[in-house]
């Protein structure tokens, strides 16, 4: 298919011009025009860029793309990996917060799909977009078992501060980079909160509040947005698509 038709798929499906963001959404790298194979990936990363070009990649679907905020100079280590693209012919489209708060393929709505919790109400503004949820177990569960679904379900190994009850009744979530949010979950009264990635400084803000974190990894939380959307773009069209795993550990 012709990678215009592709784009405009998913820039009308991902909403891509109506949400605000510091990441440049959409197309960042084009190619030479044909998409025959569509890669999927959490990162833009030479490891991603070398998988793709090695499996026949032409079209690489990130949820972390290359351009941030005000404009880089391509040098140094940003040139490498635009050149790599262009003479591998690999466009990459990224879908950062679009891909976060998408209600049916997005990282947080997959996260409550897989983990079948009952979903009580939004959660996380961010950039003006709320990107999590709330959670509201009618019969509260133990912190142990809470831990132990997340990590049989999303395949993850979670780092867990202990520092609020041992029932959990009331719970918020936003996947990858959440912890930022953690004071709204407090001031909301959640028993736990669960995100991705840690920050040293929150600890004793989680302490000190008596609210359980919860951390399942970054990268961890957010393979499964691409992965969902791959699988639409696969009953839309057929295309052969497959997951570039480029874990971090993080």
């Amino acid at each position: 298919m012709k990678t215009d038709q592709l784009v405009d798929y998913l820039d009308t499906l991902l909403r891509i011009d109506d949400i605000p963001d510091d990441s440049l959404n959409g197309l960042q790298v084009a190619n030479r025009g044909e998409v025959r194979t569509l890669g999927l990936a959490v990162d833009a990363c030479m490891e991603t860029y070398r998988k793709a070009a090695e499996r026949g990649v032409d079209f690489l679907l990130v949820h972390h793309g290359i351009f941030w905020g005000k404009p880089v100079p391509i040098r140094g280590i940003h040139y490498e990996r635009m050149r790599f693209l262009i003479e591998s012919n690999i466009a990459l489209y990224a879908a950062h917060l679009p891909l976060d708060l998408h209600p049916e393929f997005g990282n947080n709505a997959q996260i409550a799909e897989r983990l079948e919790w009952p979903v009580s109400g939004d959660f996380g503004e961010y950039h003006g977009s709320i990107l999590g949820k709330e959670v509201l177990f009618q019969k509260p569960v133990t912190l142990e078992i809470l831990v132990d679904s997340i990590r049989d379900r999303l395949g993850c190994k979670p780092q867990v501060w202990d520092c609020g009850p041992s029932e959990i009744r009331r719970l918020a979530f936003v996947s990858g980079g959440g912890l930022g949010m953690l004071e709204e979950a407090i001031d909301k009264g959640m028993d736990a909160y669960f995100t991705g990635e840690p920050k040293h400084s929150a600890f004793w803000l989680a302490r000190e509040s008596g609210i359980n974190v919860i951390l399942g990894g970054h990268y961890a939380t957010e393979t499964l947005g691409v992965k969902a959307l791959g699988e639409k773009v696969v009953q839309e069209f057929g295309l052969n698509t497959l997951f570039l795993d480029s874990p971090t550990g993080l």
